[in-house]
């Protein structure tokens, strides 16, 4: 297969002209933490503050990629770790065309998030861990995921009958239980700031 591949690559524009046209350095935020912690609320404010900054950012989280390039994929270990694989591949090609691009995903193991990283770049993936009490992710289950997968009827539920391993050296450690999301996003802000910034 690999001997039909001719790559174009040297005759596309390079991410650092794209990024010159947007006006911004490309990164991508990698939002990790429990079902419910907030990762997509925080995110969705990261990505309009970004907008009303002048930048162009994407959000990626598991509405936008399960419905649609994931929709064949299920939630055991295996399925996890080529969702993440897949988004990470996307990313990476956002990345590459200059775009700040957010993922907002589970991710539940150190293994899968390294992963993510590698493919994207260690020196453009900032993980971004969304640390909240499993209590209060539970409190905020309006799909009533947490209740279902404690009576037995969803299998492999992280934070119940899988395990969730938190980042040991995050980018951006945020504690989201006492936090409105427009405080955690402006402290997301905050921190990328500079690294956003042309120059």
């Amino acid at each position: 297969m690999a001997d039909h591949i001719h790559p174009v690559f040297e005759r596309m524009l390079t991410r650092s002209e794209r990024e010159q046209r947007l006006g911004q350095r490309a990164k991508v935020l990698w939002f990790t933490g429990l079902s419910g912690s907030g990762k997509s609320t925080v995110a969705i404010a990261v990505e309009h503050a970004l907008f009303e900054a002048g930048h162009f950012a994407q959000l990626l989280d598991g509405d936008n990629i399960r419905s649609g390039i994931n929709n064949n994929l299920g939630f055991s270990l295996e399925d996890r770790r080529e969702n993440v694989r897949r988004i990470a591949e996307v990313a990476k090609l956002y990345k590459e065309s200059g775009v700040i691009t957010l993922c907002s995903f589970i991710s539940p193991t150190r293994e899968i998030r390294e992963m993510a990283r590698q493919i994207i770049g260690p020196e453009d993936f900032l993980e971004v861990f969304v640390d909240t009490p499993l209590d209060v992710c539970e409190s905020r289950d309006v799909k009533g995921l947490y209740a279902k997968a404690r009576r037995g009827e969803i299998k492999g539920f992280t934070g119940i009958d899988s395990p969730y391993e938190a980042p040991e050296q995050p980018f951006l450690h945020l504690k989201t239980e006492d936090a409105a999301p427009e405080e955690s996003a402006g402290q997301v802000i905050t921190a990328v700031n500079s690294i956003i910034q042309l120059k």
